[in-house]
């Protein structure tokens, strides 16, 4: 297609340029951006991948991608000796360049996708029996396996760790925390940190990861501040007669022209979005890719009840503005008690939170005390006591019981909120239909969040196992191949992490290493193509 109106290129990536120049060849000149005055038939670069999203996920896809590669340790033994057989195997090989569903069969895990259980038990054998002993790989930097890539985040390295509340302390250990190659603790010890316990405050564990990314020498492929606004594939003519650009959303699996009889091909994707400067104006730009991995995380957008009221200015939906509220003095002095809605580990926090600060509260939730799937059910007592804490309050200090005795904390369990007032008043309704109406200072919302995936088509909801619903990490994750992590409806696009339903950090370095094996041995072959001169990849015309 013809590009209309005007972009500045600005200075996204120039030093980004330099050093693909030096990467890829010295017939790569430009910048991967184009102005809207550019076609996009000129030669630009193409990036063998972007990556969209620079937590965790993002960061351990990009230390992959950049030649570290992780070989069984000469002295180690895998508790399992059945995978400790298949390792011993093929010892002289990497882990990425071994067939991951022979080596993950017949393992089990608290994880659904069956290569991101056979990582954590590589580098965390038998964590989930409480042993702590040692990752059985050592990793090696291999120069020749690098990747092109970039990683693009709306702030630091470590993506939403840094804008979590950092008074909580992380529902995993500091050690299951921690991404390949950097220990936790040693960090921990050479920055001189009194870490007091095996859970640590968000905080350390955002600064380690932006500590990761520079001693692990990743910043080269790192762009902090850059939002995306869309993610479209590229289509052209088969017979390519006509060299004009046509771009569709990514769900679009077919495509014809007006006459019904030049079908179009898939080709590479456009990603484009701005940056913000740090004068605050934005900065658009447009790159070319030959694989998207999604790597967002699912923190963008809070989830809502839907319900009359809920977007009046004292209706809360996170910690930070729960925490920046309180800090602010907001709250001292109020005779109302804070009103609670969630039965998470986040609503536990905000209960912890303005328990601690003498603040009343009324905590509201759908589900039985006695309800098997709470999450206070599937943590020990000893080493979460602040958790069964609150859950001992949800269990005895019920509305239903003479709220004299408890008036610092007030549980309503099966209960629904109905609607919030203006007069900061809430309709809740019970089990039974009864309904209660309540005076509070301040309402907070915590029922989990969702990925906010707006720059997709139908933001993504093509590409989830429900199609037409919206992406989520319990209900309906992005569905993908198990050992490749590439969507299953729509190829050369990846994900990992929270968006397929790898909650834990633990988990999501499995989707990493899966989807570093799949692009090396696609990159492989292009290049014997190429050195065989039947091919020259797949760039934009």
């Amino acid at each position: 297609r013809t590009y209309s109106g005007t972009e500045t290129e600005g200075q996204l990536l120039n030093s980004f340029v330099q050093y693909f120049g030096d990467s890829l060849g010295r017939k790569i000149k430009r910048m991967p951006l184009i102005e809207e005055t550019v076609l996009p038939g000129d030669s630009l670069l193409t990036l063998p991948v972007v990556i969209i999203g620079n937590g965790p996920s993002g960061i351990c896809l990009s230390y992959l991608l950049s030649g570290y590669r992780p070989y069984l340790s000469p002295e180690a033994i895998h508790p399992n000796p059945v995978l400790h057989t298949k390792l011993e195997e093929a010892r002289h090989l990497s882990i990425v360049d071994q067939d991951l569903e022979y080596l993950s069969e017949g393992l089990e895990g608290r994880s659904s996708n069956p290569v991101a259980v056979l990582f954590d038990t590589l580098l965390h054998p038998d964590a989930d029996f409480g042993y702590d002993y040692p990752p059985v790989l050592h990793w090696k930097l291999e120069q020749h396996n690098y990747i092109p890539h970039i990683v693009l985040g709306k702030g630091p390295p470590g993506g939403a760790w840094h804008s979590m509340e950092g008074s909580m302390l992380t529902i995993s250990f500091g050690d299951w925390m921690e991404l390949p190659g950097l220990s936790f603790k040693e960090w921990a010890a050479s920055k001189r940190r009194n870490i007091k316990s095996d859970r640590v405050m968000p905080e350390e564990i955002a600064c380690y990861y932006k500590h990761y990314v520079k001693v692990m020498g990743l910043q080269k492929n790192f762009r902090d501040n850059v939002y995306i606004t869309s993610v479209s594939r590229l289509y052209r003519g088969k017979d390519n007669e006509d060299r004009s650009q046509r771009t569709e959303d990514i769900s679009t699996q077919h495509l014809e022209m007006e006459d019904g009889q030049k079908s179009l091909i898939k080709r590479n994707w456009e990603v484009r979005g701005y940056q913000r400067a740090t004068d605050g104006s934005h900065v658009p730009f447009c790159l070319f890719a030959e694989n998207v991995a999604l790597a967002t995380g699912t923190f963008d957008s809070p989830g809502r009840l839907q319900v009359e009221g809920e977007d009046y200015p004292f209706v809360l939906h996170s910690m930070s503005d729960f925490g920046a509220a309180i800090s602010k003095g907001k709250l001292r002095g109020k005779a109302d008690p804070v009103l609670i809605v969630g039965a998470g580990l986040t609503a536990a926090d905000a209960v912890l939170c303005a328990y601690n600060n003498n603040i009343p509260i009324i905590h509201v939730f759908r589900r039985r005390v006695t309800d098997t799937s709470l999450i206070f059910k599937q943590l020990p007592k000893k080493l979460y006591p602040e958790y069964h804490k609150v859950y001992h309050m949800m269990c005895t200090q019920s509305h239903t019981v003479d709220s004299s005795q408890h008036s610092a904390y007030t549980s309503f369990p099966e209960h629904n909120v109905l609607s919030f007032k203006p007069e900061m008043k809430c309709v809740l309704q019970s089990a039974s239909g009864l309904k209660k109406i309540l005076k509070f200072s301040v309402a907070l919302v915590l029922i989990g969040s969702h990925p906010n995936l707006f720059f997709l088509k139908d933001q993504g909801h093509s590409i989830g196992h429900h199609s037409n619903q919206p992406i989520t990490c319990k209900g309906n994750p992005i569905e993908i191949d198990p050992y490749t992590y590439e969507c299953t409806k729509e190829a050369n696009l990846f994900a990992l992490g929270p968006l397929v339903g790898d909650n834990f950090v633990r988990f999501l370095k499995g989707g990493a290493l899966g989807i570093a094996r799949c692009l090396a041995i696609r990159q492989k072959k292009k290049h014997e193509l190429i050195e065989s001169g039947d091919g020259g990849g797949d760039g934009v015309p």
